[in-house]
C-alpha cells in the first residue's frame, strides 16, 4: 500500500507545466490592454461598413463578425483587474504611433465601391496579425498562474480563425478581373508596411522578433 503521507509533485505525471511564463505582470497587460484596444477600433470599424457595404452577403458577415470583436475586447478588459490593480483606461492604448497610422488607414476606405479593399485591410493583414500575436502570448502564458487569460485566448482565436477563413472565402468571390486582383495586392502592401513599422499589434517584440523596425513609431 502507498504511504498517504509521502510528499507528491503538485502535478500529475504526465502533467509538464512550468511556473513562470513568460510575461511579467506588467508586459501582460501592456499586451492585453493593447489587444482590448485593436479589438475596440475594429468593432468600431466593421460597425461602420455595414451601412455603406452594397453586398448584403458581405454586410450579414461583418455584422455578425463586429460583435465577435466587441466579445474579444470585453474578455481581454475584464483580465486587466485582474492581472493587477492599475489603471485599465490607460493600458487600453495603441502599442505606438504607427499602430494608431496603421488603424487609420484601415478604416479609410468608406465608397461602396471599395468592399476590396475593406476585406483586405481586415482578412489578410489585421485578423493574420492577431491570430499570430494571440498565439504567440498563448504559448507563452504559465498554465499555473495565467490560466485565466489562456482560457480567454483559446476563445478568442477559435473565433478569429473561423471569421478569417470566412472572410477570406468573401474576398475570393469579390476578386474576378486583373484589376480586382492588383487593388488587393495594392492595398495589401499599403497596409503591411504600416504594420510592419508599428512592429505588429502591441509593438516591437509582439511575436518575439527583436529586431529594431526603422521608422517605427514609439
Amino acid at each position: 500500500m502507498s504511504d498517504p503521507f509521502k510528499p507528491r509533485p503538485a502535478f500529475a505525471p504526465w502533467d509538464r507545466r512550468e511556473l513562470p511564463g513568460l510575461f511579467d505582470v506588467e508586459e501582460s497587460a501592456r499586451r492585453v490592454g493593447a489587444y482590448k484596444w485593436i479589438e475596440t477600433r475594429l468593432f468600431e470599424a466593421l460597425g461602420g461598413w455595414i451601412a455603406t457595404v452594397p453586398e448584403l452577403d458581405v454586410k450579414m458577415i461583418l455584422g455578425r463578425h463586429c460583435y465577435h470583436h466587441a466579445w474579444h475586447a470585453e474578455l481581454f478588459d475584464k483580465r486587466l483587474p485582474e492581472l493587477r490593480e492599475m489603471n485599465t483606461d490607460r493600458l487600453c492604448a495603441p502599442a505606438n504611433d504607427a499602430m494608431e497610422e496603421f488603424v487609420e488607414a484601415l478604416r479609410e476606405p468608406d465608397a461602396p465601391e471599395l468592399t476590396i479593399e475593406k476585406l483586405v485591410g481586415v482578412f489578410r493583414v489585421l485578423i493574420p496579425r492577431k491570430i499570430a500575436a494571440y498565439t504567440f502570448h498563448l504559448n507563452g502564458t504559465s498554465r499555473v498562474t495565467d490560466a485565466p487569460t489562456e482560457r480567454s485566448l483559446e476563445f478568442i482565436l477559435q473565433d478569429e480563425w473561423n471569421d478569417w477563413r470566412e472572410g477570406e472565402m468573401l474576398l475570393q468571390s469579390l476578386i474576378d478581373t486583373p484589376e480586382e486582383l492588383e487593388r488587393a495586392i495594392r492595398r495589401q502592401h499599403e497596409l503591411e508596411a504600416i504594420v510592419v513599422r508599428a512592429g505588429g499589434i502591441t509593438g516591437l517584440g509582439t511575436i518575439g522578433a527583436t529586431t529594431e523596425v526603422e521608422g517605427a513609431g514609439v
